[in-house]
């Protein structure tokens, strides 16, 4: 690879992440020339990406810094025919583990220099915001919203990233399956009603990627690269039900339960009682009516295998 990179990070990384990303740019320097540049909010990053040239992206961080990336681009009418690089340095790497890149920066470093640039779908609502990974409401939003607070008061405890924050997602879902919201919705999947206000709904999902809060595959079959959403549709709202539920959730065959509806689309809308959505971590709401629609093949991101 002589290709020049452009590294973004997080101006707010911890010094365990600066030593990990150390170790990846000495692999990537062996290659190519490397610039890095630092951003902590919107404004920054706008900035940065008006610089980039011709230099290919890199990003290094989690789910959030991939998505503020390509929602940015996206805005900038920028992201067609752009290839992107990820170095997983986040809490839960939820979009690196659903394209196979390592979790080992160092791996993920040499899959820039060796791997393949493979095109990538994209989620868009109609206001116009992105998903890279995953979207959900219901249950999932409010363990997300729970997690969130949790997160930050227990990332206050220990060092940097040596400290319990990691704790934040498992509480939050644990709180949330004693006492889950349950909300009456209408799912339209591809123009079709597939579950409707008469039937209450624990969860709805929408997965390009595979999992949520660092290895929880929501939507296990999901691939980012396929062209199609993966939908999961949740109505185990009894408690005996739940319990079930629960228990195949973590062993991932949730789909399975008789009270889960598992569909592929390009489009999704919900709508109906007020209800909080999760996009790929970030928190929004309160919303009656929400649609998605995949985008095929947005933009590229170099995946393990052959250059």
């Amino acid at each position: 690879m002589s290709e020049p990179l452009l590294v973004i990070t997080n101006s707010g990384a911890g010094t365990a992440d600066e030593e990990s990303l150390e170790v990846a740019l000495a692999v990537l320097r062996e290659t190519t020339s490397v610039e890095v540049q630092a951003t902590g909010d919107p404004g920054e990053l706008d900035g940065v990406l008006h610089r980039a040239g011709s230099r290919r992206i890199v990003v290094a961080g989690g789910d959030g810094s991939i998505h503020a990336v390509v929602a940015a681009l996206y805005r900038r009418h920028e992201l067609e025919g752009t290839t992107l690089g990820l170095l997983p340095l986040g809490t839960g790497n939820d979009f690196a583990r659903s394209t196979g890149i390592p979790l080992d920066v160092e791996e993920a470093a040499r899959v820039l220099v060796s791997g393949s640039p493979t095109p990538m779908d994209l989620l868009i609502d109609e206001v116009g915001e992105i998903v890279v990974n995953h979207v959900h409401v219901g249950a999932g939003a409010a363990a997300s919203r729970r997690s969130h607070r949790w997160k930050e008061r227990l990332g206050a405890v220990g060092y940097e990233k040596v400290n319990l924050g990691r704790l934040g997602y498992p509480i939050g879902a644990a709180i949330t399956a004693w006492n889950p919201p349950v909300v009456r919705l209408r799912v339209e999947v591809d123009g079709e009603v597939v579950s409707d206000f008469d039937t209450p709904v624990l969860q709805v999902a929408i997965g390009n990627g595979a999992s949520v809060g660092g290895g929880t595959e929501l939507t296990p079959g999901a691939d980012p690269g396929d062209g199609r959403a993966d939908v999961m549709i949740s109505l185990a709202t009894g408690p005996i039900s739940r319990l079930i539920y629960a228990g195949r959730l973590s062993l991932g065959s949730h789909p399975d339960h008789s009270d889960v509806i598992s569909l592929r689309a390009s489009q999704v809308t919900v709508s109906g009682e007020e209800f909080w959505i999760s996009a790929d971590g970030e928190i929004s709401g309160p919303e009656r009516h929400r649609s998605w629609r995949l985008q095929r093949a947005a933009y590229s991101l170099v995946l393990p295998g052959e250059a």
